[in-house]
């Protein structure tokens, strides 16, 4: 479990910013220390442990990089054509067994291990074939269309440092290196329920001053994108004694404990008192929008007898609404959730577009607007707000894009200004 201190989120001031945050989740929180080892079928997502040291050669020989005709560069005339013979032939596979003699050529194709001798490929198009013989053209530099062995990857370079997380490309790469179990960070192990008396599951008869749970739903669909083993606690009545015991029992058992709803300021808001019971609050507000009310802590776990009294999870209460969930999840949880999964940091880079809308916002918050993309009449790109704000409206995170990231410096967006845009995928991992 993770092991965590009262003061891990510390912070003295009464709105966090979110860079402060983001500080406070790299410098204080340290990963899971268990580690598992997986095969290379099964590892994609999951984040290695440490640094992986490539234990040969890629390429493992010098090849051909083209079909055509491997050559000796120093045969090659300088101010013309130059005729070859050719002398064998070498396909993808074979040993090159094969040397490459003055003003000698060798019938070569992509991959092929390049022959004794040889140290130039000329493409089978630039070339002309006249029986046993070759014409090459001149002009062709030395070492032309040849990969040597290593070029890629030299034996006992770290190809992925400690806290990769890895997807297809990684994969590829450590199957290329002949690469086929890896020691990864155990799968954080995540709970998560909703609370209020108004919220009642999918499908379950609904009285006329109910909605229907869709934060669960979301979070489960975020969380396992990232990897995480997500235990769904279901739906918490607003009774800060089952809060609190619900919530010591689960981080006995979890990393991270997630809620949504009940940490606002309101008098049936019971969850910031319930964490409060059992653990600390070090922060529930951060300057951010939608999402201003998330908070951070830690939860002592109840008892167990298999693990120590200081045994405890890290916390994570939401808003209620759930486009502030998805923003805080993205922008607040997620970086907390790979640093205790063992992830190296992850920098957001958004890019820039075009606005197509004014837009006002005060100064010190950092602002995300969901919009879509469209090309404009000069077929540059521009981003549209979407017409519907509220935290609420999830239609507005299904017609649209991403988000535009505004800074806490800025007040004023106009038509035409360069805004910052964060894609869902990028979000979401």
């Amino acid at each position: 479990m993770a092991q965590l201190t009262d003061d891990c989120f510390a912070f003295s001031g009464p709105l966090l910013p979110l860079s402060e945050m983001e500080r406070l989740i790299a410098d204080r929180i340290a990963p899971v220390g268990e580690t598992e080892t997986v095969p290379l079928r099964g590892a994609r997502g999951r984040i290695t442990a440490h640094d992986i040291v490539a234990p040969v050669d890629l390429p493992p020989f010098d090849n051909s990089a083209v079909d055509g005709y491997a050559v000796r560069h120093g045969d090659l005339e300088a101010d013309g054509d130059t005729e070859l013979a050719v002398v064998g032939r070498l396909t993808a596979g074979a040993r090159a067994e094969l040397s490459c003699g003055p003003k000698q050529a060798i019938r070569i194709f992509t991959g092929a291990m390049m022959p004794k001798g040889a140290d130039t490929v000329f493409m089978q198009e630039d070339v002309t074939v006249d029986g046993d013989r070759v014409i090459v053209p001149k002009g062709l530099a030395l070492g032309a269309n040849r990969r040597l062995a290593g070029e890629d990857v030299p034996k006992g370079k770290v190809v992925l440092p400690a806290g990769t997380v890895l997807e297809a490309q990684h994969i590829a790469l450590l199957a290329a290196l002949g690469i086929t179990d890896i020691a990864v960070r155990r799968r954080l192990k995540v709970a998560i329920f909703s609370t209020g008396d108004e919220v009642v599951e999918p499908g379950a008869a609904r009285g006329g001053a109910a909605i229907f749970d869709a934060n669960r739903y979301l979070l489960t669909a975020l969380l396992e994108r990232l990897g995480a083993v997500v235990t769904d606690l279901g739906i918490l009545a607003d009774d800060p004694s089952e809060l609190a015991r619900a919530l010591a029992k689960a981080a006995a058992w979890h990393d991270l404990i997630i809620t949504s709803g009940g940490v606002s300021t309101g008098e049936a808001d019971y969850v910031r008192g319930a964490v409060e019971k059992i653990g600390s609050l070090t922060f529930w507000r951060v300057a951010i929008k939608p999402g201003r009310p998330v908070a951070m802590g830690v939860i002592r776990a109840a008892p167990r007898k298999d693990y120590a009294a200081n045994s405890g999870a890290a916390f994570c209460g939401l808003p209620g609404n759930p486009v502030a969930v998805f923003v805080t999840f993205v922008r607040v949880v997620k970086p907390l959730l790979l640093r205790l999964g063992g992830a190296r940091p992850q920098t957001l880079t958004p890019l820039p577009v075009r606005a197509a809308f004014a837009y006002k916002k005060k100064k010190d918050r950092r602002e995300y607007v969901r919009v879509a993309l469209r090309h404009g009449a000069d077929g540059e790109v521009e981003a549209v707000k979407h017409p519907q704000d509220g935290a609420g409206i999830l239609t507005s995170l299904t017609e649209t894009d991403g988000l535009l990231e505004f800074p806490e410096d800025v007040t004023a967006i106009k038509p035409g200004d360069r805004v910052g845009f964060l894609s869902y995928a990028a979000l979401m991992g």
